[in-house]
């Protein structure tokens, strides 16, 4: 955390993590090119360039939105949800490389503006085959650039958590139209399959994981018609200094157990929205495991100089049974922790 905003610092992992990345992203485009070179001997330069920076984007599309469930899934994908904001970047980079590339092959010999041919050239828009497919691909890039134009922490603290989320949740909105996009441009360009297939294979992975992480943290979940405490989980099921997430009326509880004690808070961080019931007790204190944000957890208030609240939860005990009354206390109240002895 920090009072005032700093230039980006790069740690050993963050350089390990990127260079990683710029090592991945080179290897494939080698291959890509190298493959593509020997059996497609007439492909022109432009032509492998828009082919070899789809095929990338979509791949690192697909490996972001999947790392959030694998995280949920399994801890040691974590450092993979640190470091999300810098493969969003570069993702981005990469797809405007592909748009910047089509639309000089595509739109820039003619007379008329390369956006105005965009939108023109192909004007089939009442067909559902023949769609003008590169105007999906461009409001999706769109939305791309705004994710990363934001990405930094000073947007997110103007434009306030919940409207810098919502934007970012737009990604799932891009993903749909890039596959719309894909599906289209096969349909009227292409007749080999494997389009079809590595797009399909990739999107049932991806449907699979999210459906798996929501089935492990209990989302969907609806007590309202049921008041009172519900069965949280069993005390050896919380590791410690680490918390148990469950989901109840639509919203996330980490309840953490440290110290001998128990005490439930929101899951989401005021910082980003992240998840604190994956970060771990450090210093006392719940500590967000995406950017270090922290938040005492019998009142979820972070300690001053910061101001952030979140709200806290009723727990009982009884036996080995740990319970949760699923309605928020207003944030920042002090909740008295559960005490407990190992058995």
């Amino acid at each position: 955390m920090s009072v005032s905003y700093k230039g980006i610092l790069w740690n050993r992992q963050k350089w390990i993590y990127d260079a990683i990345l710029f090592a991945f992203i080179l290897i494939y485009l080698a291959v890509f090119i190298g493959l593509s070179s020997v059996f497609l001997v007439e492909i022109t330069f432009e032509t492998l360039i828009i082919r070899a920076t789809a095929t990338l984007a979509i791949l690192l599309l697909h490996i972001i939105l999947m790392i959030g469930p694998l995280a949920r899934l399994n801890g040691k994908f974590l450092p993979l949800l640190y470091n999300r904001r810098h493969l969003g970047v570069t993702m981005f980079f990469i797809a405007l490389i592909h748009g910047v590339f089509s639309l000089l092959q595509f739109h820039s010999l003619g007379s008329k503006n390369v956006f105005i041919s965009l939108f023109t050239s192909n004007e089939a828009y009442n067909s559902l085959g023949g769609f003008p497919f590169q105007v999906l691909g461009f409001f999706a890039l769109i939305i791309l650039f705004l994710m990363a134009a934001t990405s930094h922490d000073f947007w997110l603290k103007n434009l306030s958590p919940k409207v810098w989320k919502s934007l970012h949740m737009t990604v799932y909105l891009a993903y749909a139209l890039i596959v719309m996009h894909v599906m289209l441009g096969i349909i009227q360009l292409e007749s080999s399959p494997f389009g079809y297939g590595f797009l399909m294979m990739g999107m049932i992975v991806l449907i699979g994981l999210h459906f798996a992480s929501s089935i492990k943290s209990g989302r969907g979940l609806d007590l309202k018609s049921k008041p009172g405490f519900y069965h949280a989980c069993d005390l050896n099921q919380i590791e410690e200094n680490r918390a148990k997430i469950i989901t109840l009326n639509g919203e996330g509880i980490a309840i953490f157990k440290y110290d001998g004690k128990l005490s439930a808070i929101s899951n989401i961080c005021k910082h980003q929205n992240g998840p604190l019931g994956e970060g771990k007790i450090i210093d006392g204190c719940v500590t967000c495991p995406w950017h270090g944000y922290q938040y005492e957890p019998h009142n979820g208030s972070s300690p001053p100089p910061f101001t952030e609240k979140v709200a806290t939860y009723l727990l009982k005990l009884e036996g080995n049974k740990v319970f949760v009354n699923p309605d928020p206390l207003p944030e920042g109240t002090t909740v008295e922790p559960i005490t407990y002895k190992e058995s």
